[in-house]
């Protein structure tokens, strides 16, 4: 694999007979995950997901992988093939479909109900294609076969991809629970069967690569969970995923256990579990979910509520919630279940809400205190297992951060894969399968897309540390009333604050280093408005920085007398 420092340039052109992988997303974060797959003059895409923001990230609501590389070959693409249902893998298809809305969408029942519903919001009615485990597919010059494998959302999938250059097996988001929820494991003995055919380059999820051991099963969750329902005094109030069916279901049958009735909170959450529900993915018992309205007449310890927020999110509802500002009001007795987990990120959100519900008298069950997640992810063991019966020729770590990614990569180099066939990767890196021998070729763009309400894209580096400098700094205003002639101020110059703290002696030096500036200008012959209030920012950025270790937005205006 290349050095880290290694400056990567465009890829040349690929070879007739080889095959190119760009992960676009999904490689180095936690989230957008999107791989384009390139053969013969064609395009296929496993996953098109979206990445939720962090606290650096302020006012951004999602953020989506670049398509910059494939936007002049929309036409090339003959399908997105869509592994599960979560966010991270599908919420991203709404903004590339927007680029070219017949683009097939291949997967399971469930992932394209869920995502059918989620393109309807956005007045897309897409080109769908069903398929189930063990079926087969023909998108183009791409054999599709697909296969299941056990996940924390029902109905996700594996997609072996063949073509003339080789055999490429892409796990999705995957674990081998033993026991799951749905019946439904991963079935190794198509990954075996494919190993012994040949995979050239097998793909592997790599969340929980550090994690030594195995996944613990869903159903070792189900005491601790019954254990909230049956102690707990008044509501319960559920926080996940609004895809995670799984964990919903195991709290819909501790609610029925312990008498309690259920209601869903939020959008996303109502839609899905309604689709999960109709689809039979979601046994409800009957009578046990009401309408939200009915169940706030109840008695608080009948009354279960689950809803979406349990990453921090700042408009979901549990956030809402801790900050008063929802029509549910969290108080002494109330238990709060966050049946998450964390995603690497979200961390100071997610303990900051966890706080703020506990002033308010709530009592908190999350998995640093009790048994009530399991990740959906394979740890070490499961993956040097599948490593191990699949025996591929090359191993290219997806889905996860560096350290993640290098530890996949480590654990297939001790199950004896070459050193030369493990390519460890990067967004925007290019991977060429070529004779066999899988390699990096060079680099396109893959940066962060940021959607900000309805603008996507235009959002950029800056705007951000903008945002973050008017958070930490507020902003200051410098209003200068000038004589056109002469350049000095026929007043004196306003400052306007907002949210920086100051007196009235704080202002006092910038006065005159704002005159100074304002003097040399005129002897440097600038007339161009802009470039004078440029002057004055710098002026006063340096002064305040300087004076005051203080760093605010700073905004100039300038006016002729």
């Amino acid at each position: 694999m290349p050095s880290p420092r290694q400056k990567l340039t465009a890829p040349p052109r690929l070879p007739k007979n080889g095959m190119r992988i760009t992960p676009l997303g999904g490689l180095g974060e936690v989230g957008r995950n999107m791989t384009v797959f390139e053969h013969a003059g064609k395009l296929m895409i496993v996953d098109c997901g979206v990445l939720f923001p962090e606290e650096h990230q302020p006012g951004i609501d999602v953020i989506l992988p670049d398509f910059t590389s494939i936007r002049d070959r929309l036409d090339d693409i003959e399908c997105i093939v869509l592994t599960h249902g979560h966010e991270d893998h599908i919420g991203g298809v709404p903004y590339l479909l927007k680029e070219r809305a017949d683009i097939p969408l291949i997967g399971s029942e469930l992932t394209l109900a869920f995502i059918t519903a989620k393109l309807k919001e956005h007045r897309i009615t897409p080109k769908t294609i069903q398929v189930e485990a063990d079926q087969k597919h023909r998108a183009g010059v791409f054999d599709l076969e697909f296969v299941a494998v056990n996940h924390s959302i029902p109905d996700s999938l594996a997609v072996a991809i063949r073509t003339k250059a080789g055999t490429v097996l892409h796990t999705g988001d995957f674990k081998m629970d033993q026991f799951p929820l749905d019946g439904r494991i991963t079935d190794l003995r198509a990954f075996a069967r494919l190993g012994e055919q040949g995979v050239d380059l097998f793909l592997t999820d790599s969340t929980n690569a550090e994690v030594p051991g195995f996944t613990m099963s869903e159903r070792d969750l189900n005491p601790a969970i019954d254990q909230v329902f049956m102690t707990s005094p008044r509501r319960v109030i559920v926080s996940s995923f609004a895809s995670h069916v799984h964990r919903i279901q195991q709290v819909l049958d501790a609610a029925h256990a312990a008498g309690r009735k259920v209601a869903f909170v939020g959008r996303s959450m109502v839609r899905n579990m309604k689709i999960a529900s109709d689809l039979e993915y979601l046994d409800i018992p009957k009578g046990l979910v009401v309408d939200f309205r009915k169940i706030q007449s109840m008695p608080d310890h009948k009354v279960t509520l689950i809803c979406t927020g349990s990453q921090g999110e700042p408009m979901a509802a549990l956030a809402r919630m801790a900050n008063g500002d929802h029509q549910i009001q969290v108080g002494e007795g109330d238990t709060v279940l966050m049946a998450s987990s964390l995603i690497p990120g979200n961390e100071n959100a997610i303990y900051g809400i966890i706080n703020k519900l506990t002033d308010l008298g709530a009592n908190i069950v999350h998995k640093g205190n009790a048994k009530v997640h399991v990740s959906g992810h394979a740890s070490a063991g499961e993956l040097v297992y599948c490593y191990n019966i699949v025996r591929p020729k090359n191993v290219m770590p997806v889905h996860g951060e560096s350290k993640h990614l290098h530890a996949n990569a480590e654990l297939a180099r001790r199950t004896g894969v070459p050193e030369k066939n493990i390519v460890v990767a990067q967004d925007g890196v290019t991977v060429d399968l070529i004779a066999g021998q899988a390699k990096i070729s060079g680099k396109v763009e893959a940066g962060l897309v940021y959607v900000d309400g309805q603008t996507i894209g235009a959002a950029t580096e800056d705007t951000l540390a903008e945002r973050r400098m008017l958070s930490g700094g507020g902003v200051v205003t410098v209003v200068a009333l000038i004589d056109p002639k002469t350049y000095k101020p026929v007043e004196p110059v306003e400052f306007l604050t907002k949210g920086f703290v100051h007196d009235k002696r704080t202002f006092e030096g910038a006065q005159s280093q704002v005159e100074k500036a304002l003097a040399r200008a005129k002897t440097d012959k600038i007339e161009d408005i802009a470039d004078i209030e440029e002057i004055i920012v710098d002026t006063v950025s340096s002064y305040l920085r300087r004076t005051y270790r203080r760093e605010p937005a700073v905004m100039a205006v300038v006016v002729d007398a």
